[in-house]
Formats: structure tokens, sequence, C-alpha cells
């Protein structure tokens, strides 16, 4: 008679394989890592060096120095010249010690041994601001690069690239923006700031949303910023690029000249990835101003016993050399020196690598997303990604509170198969806005939650931006939750919370 091996027999043979997997993934991925560190401990001799004798005033990198200790830290005359004295809002996870590596902290210990700390100024003497220069030898220098300089270092230099869409005068002049068979009317304009992410630019919203909103979203005027440090924006060497930072300059490139800060003007809010956090802390600034709020994979994660900073550069920056995608993130958030080379060869040489797709795919007009991850500087990528996507993380419970204190609707869009940010973190931000809507779109990652489905987006923010608008003629619209498929509206909802997986089938 045939005998077949007990329920434990089969269970341990096929554990073991996973597990002998696992484990040779996992002393793969650090021997990697150690050899990147490695790397990044020479290069930061080798950029020592060549800051050195090619600026004035280098810019200090932040291997040697540390958050919380105030002789190795910034010293008060240097964050004074740096953001205003204000040391509030920067990572910890910009230090060596926030990033820490075994491999890394032995070879630095020993180089500062052997060579001594580097010093770019004595503790009481200023790094004068204008010394820091804009753009570093290690920046492009190209003309497109350095347009906004022309106008000064001042405030005027300090001004954002803003996209602007005017509403449809036919449509604008009559006041229209509501379900037709409502008959109701809202305020006779309707204005939206579109917020990009991360390496991205206005061109994310301008080049998508606002070619398809000429019938959906021909009554309202459309704003896409670019943010501080990326796109046409200025890119100063002398910024932190923190939170506040990329809000203030909002503030001062769009929301002030274009009026939405005068009588009762109001504006809704459209963000994606990094700029819902920034999104979210500018409605929190201006509540009464904010008339809803659009999160698009947003990143946001439950609080622990770790510092936020450091749950978020572990969850969005994991050390894995799988997907691609999530090692590249890892490379170019843990090594500070390796990332500045990777956008010495990419960001610097912009022009040849447009130059070089063109040539290859006979096509003159390079496609904006790969336009726009030349579009920066090391400086103000490296900043952002620390200050606003690591630091903002410890904001944003106090900026979700003044959201919900202040009424103000919210929906959340994240696409299912996202590996950039998990859709896990849209279901914890639900947990702090118990009144907002979550649509999770099968099939659907970080930017094809958007690209892709322009038209549908477009139809999703008109009928939630009437549901905002009708709140302030009204009682609040409710609904209740139902299952749609792709020719159904949108259901929403403010009094309870609303969670919909909606499947999108390509046409």
């Amino acid at each position: 008679m045939r005998t077949f091996p007990s329920s434990g027999r089969w269970s341990t043979s096929t554990t073991w394989p996973r597990r002998a997997t696992g484990a040779a993934s996992t002393a793969l991925a650090s021997a990697v890592f150690a050899v990147l560190d490695v790397a990044d401990v020479i290069l930061c001799f080798v950029y020592a060096l060549l800051d050195g004798v090619l600026e004035d005033s280098p810019v200090r990198c932040y291997c040697h120095r540390s958050y919380d200790d105030d002789d190795d830290g910034i010293s008060e005359a240097t964050a004074a010249a740096v953001d205003g004295g204000d040391h509030e809002e920067v990572s910890d996870t910009l230090y060596a010690h926030g990033r820490r590596s075994a491999v890394r902290d032995a070879l630095l210990g020993l180089l500062r041994l052997v060579v001594g700390r580097r010093g770019a100024a004595p503790p009481d003497e200023p790094m004068p601001p204008c010394k820091w220069r804009s753009p570093r030898w290690s920046d492009c220098a190209c003309k497109s690069c350095v347009a906004w300089r022309g106008a000064g270092e001042g405030e005027a230099g300090g001004r954002l690239h803003v996209v602007v869409k005017e509403p449809d005068r036919k449509t604008a002049a009559g006041g229209r923006f509501a379900d037709a068979a409502a008959g109701t009317r809202t305020p006779d304009r309707e204005n939206a700031i579109f917020v990009h992410g991360f390496t991205s630019s206005s061109s994310f919203w301008a080049e998508t949303v606002f070619g398809e909103s000429s019938f959906i979203l021909d009554d309202c005027r459309l704003f896409a910023v670019d943010l501080l440090g990326f796109g046409r924006s200025p890119k100063p060497a002398n910024c932190m690029y923190r939170v506040r930072d990329h809000v203030e300059a909002i503030e001062r490139s769009l929301i002030e000249p274009h009026g939405l800060m005068s009588g009762s003007a109001s504006f809704h809010l459209v963000s994606h990835s990094m700029g819902c956090i920034i999104a979210l802390a500018l409605a929190a600034k201006h509540p009464t101003r904010v008339k809803s709020i659009t999160l698009v994979a947003p990143p946001y994660f439950l609080p622990c016993e770790q510092r936020a900073s450091q749950v978020a550069l572990n969850r969005l920056a994991e050390k894995k050399l799988w997907p691609p995608l999530l090692f590249g993130s890892a490379v170019m958030s843990w090594y500070e020196h390796i990332g500045r080379t990777v956008c010495f060869l990419v960001c610097k040489n912009h022009l040849l690598w447009e130059w070089l797709f063109s040539l290859f795919t006979g096509n003159t007009d390079v496609d904006f997303r790969v336009r726009d991850l030349t579009k920066h500087t090391h400086h103000s990528a490296w900043h952002t990604m620390h200050n606003v996507i690591c630091g903002g993380a410890r904001l944003q419970d106090a900026n979700l509170e003044a959201v919900v204190a202040a009424g103000i609707p919210v929906q959340v869009v994240h696409g299912a198969d996202d590996q950039v940010v998990p859709v896990e973190c849209s279901r914890h931000l639900m947990a702090k806005l118990p009144r907002a809507k979550l649509s999770v779109m099968d099939r659907r990652d970080h930017s094809t939650v958007v690209l892709g489905r322009e038209r549908d987006f477009a139809e999703e923010l008109k009928a939630f931006w009437w549901s905002a608008a009708s709140r302030t003629q009204g009682p609040r619209f409710t609904s209740r939750m139902r299952t749609f498929s792709d020719d159904t509206d949108v259901p929403v909802c403010h009094n309870e919370c609303s969670i919909v997986t909606r499947t999108y089938t390509p046409v």
C-alpha cells in the first residue's frame, strides 16, 4: 500500500526552499549595499576636494554633521544664513546617524582619524548666502535651468513657475458649476491648485488633466505649480526645502498674486504623492480658504516607536534589490554622494540625453515624464526628499487634525498596484479622516492612477467639487456607499467613511 508524507513533512519540505531563497536574497542585498556604503564614503572624500577647489563657500555634506549635536550640526550663525535661524522641520534622516550603516560608520570613523573633520566656516562665522552659488559646479547651467535667476536673488527670483488655465468665458459668464439635473448654482468661478509629486513638475497635471478639462472643467480656473527646486522654478542652493519653504513659495508665487487670499476667494487642492504632504500643510494654514482636498497616492504611515521620519524612509526607500524602482529609491535616498553623482551624470547633461533620445527614437518631443526626471538639482531633490517626505511625516497628524476640525471635504485616490507608495498608506489615512472617501483603482499604479484615465479623473473632480460647493449653500450632501462600474458616477460622502474599490478597464 502506498504511503504519503505527513502534513508536517510536506510543510517542512515546501518551507525551507523559500526560507533559503529569502536568506540568499537578504545576504545579496546586504553585500550590494555594503559596496555602495564604501563607494559613498570614497565619493565623500572626492567631492570634498572638488568642492574646496571649485566653490568659494563649499556646502558641507551630512556625513560629518549631527542632528542633535551642536558641534557637528549647523551652528546658530550658519542656520540663520541658511533658513532664517529655525532648525525646525529639518529631518534627522538628512544626517548620517539617521541613515545608519555599520560599514559606512566604520569607514567614516576611520576617515575622521586620517584626514580630520571638514569645516566650512568657524562656529561663529555665518556662511554668506550669496556665496552658496546656484547652480553649483555639479548642476546644469544651461539657459533653461538658470532662467529663474533672471529676476534676481530676492523675492522676485523666488517666484515659482505656474501654469494657469483660465475658464471658458462663455461658461464662466453663466456662473455654472453643478450637476445640470440639480438646477443649482455655485459661485461664479471655481479655483483649483494642482500640486505634483517628487521629481515631477506642473506638466504632470498641465499636459494630462488640463487637456481633458476643456469640456469637463471648462468653468474652472486651474493652477499647476512647479514646486520649489523642480521644473522651471528656482533651485537655490541656500535653501533647506522644508515643508514650510514650499508652502510659503506657493503663497508668494500663486495664492497672493492671483487674488486667492482676498475677499471671499477660495480654492480646491489636488495633489499627487509627495504633493499631498504640502497640500495638507497648506490647507491646515488656510482652512477657511480651502473648499476641498483631493489626495492621490498620499504617503502616510501610522505612528510607532520609531521616529516618523525613520518610518517614512524605511518604508518608501527600503534597502531591497527588487523591485528595481524600490532599489533606485533606496540608492537615491540613503546615499548622498552616489545620488549627487547620478544627478551630475543625468541632470547636468540632460541636453545630451534628450538629444540621444531624439536621435534613437526619431521623436523630437521628449515625454514630459522623462524630461521632469532631470529638472532638479541634487541639493533640491535630496533636501526635499528628507525634509518633506520624511521630515513632513512628523507634521501630518497635526495638519490632518486641523483639516478635520475645519470640516474640509477630502477624497483619497490610490492605485491598487502602486509599488512606490503602498495602498496601505491611504487605508491608514482613513483612520485620521473619518469623513473622507477612499477610491482604490484596480490595475493602476503610482502614475497610471491619473495618467491614462485623465477624463475619468476630471469627471470625478467635478463631482467632488460640486458636492463640496453645495456644502456652503445648504446641508451637506450625503450619499451611502455603493458599488459602481466605469460608466457610473463616483459616489461622494462627507458624513461617513466610504471605501470604494473601482475596477478600471482600458479602452
